[in-house]
């Protein structure tokens, strides 16, 4: 009796966790009602026949700079996404493009990310109990700070110290 309690109590805390945030499946059709914040007041348009028609991709009549409004809330400046890079910036920009720029890499990225989550998560799709994939999925590529602490301290470079492994 006392191990039925004790599995009944394991799996009602279990339940608890929030392991949601990281389930690499979409849980709908369309966007997330709860995530979607009007940034500026919405206004009654003078005619409802002159409004033009929804297009994936362009510009919200309410919201047309959402990513510049976006960067001013959090501390930048107002620019376009074709603006130069600042003088500023430039060495770092330089240094991080020595080797070439590949044009379109996030989407390109993104896309091989999918193929990737689909061939490892094949067999983790299909749980009666919610099962944090990404953990599943990303394992093999999981960095073990302490080996790389390890490794960069036998080889000579100053590294801070650690809290102690687990």
């Amino acid at each position: 009796m006392r191990f039925v309690v004790t599995a009944v109590l394991m799996l009602a805390i279990t339940g608890c966790a929030n392991t949601g945030l990281r389930d690499l499946r979409g849980s709908g059709d369309g966007p997330d009602e709860f995530i979607i914040n009007p940034a500026k007041p919405l206004e009654t348009p003078e005619s409802y026949a002159a409004l033009p028609a929804p297009t994936p991709g362009a510009n919200n009549i309410t919201d047309p700079t959402p990513l510049q409004d976006g960067a001013v809330v959090v501390g930048g400046r107002r620019t376009s996404a074709a603006a130069a890079v600042p003088a500023r910036d430039g060495a770092v920009v330089s240094h991080a493009s020595r080797f070439g720029v590949t044009r379109g890499i996030r989407s390109q990225l993104a896309s091989e990310d999918e193929d990737f989550r689909k061939r490892r998560g094949r067999l983790t799709q299909y749980r009666i109990v919610p099962v944090d994939r990404y953990n599943q999925v990303y394992k093999r590529q999981a960095i073990d700070p302490d080996r790389v602490a390890t490794q960069y301290r036998r080889a000579g470079v100053p590294t801070p110290t650690a809290p102690p492994s687990n």
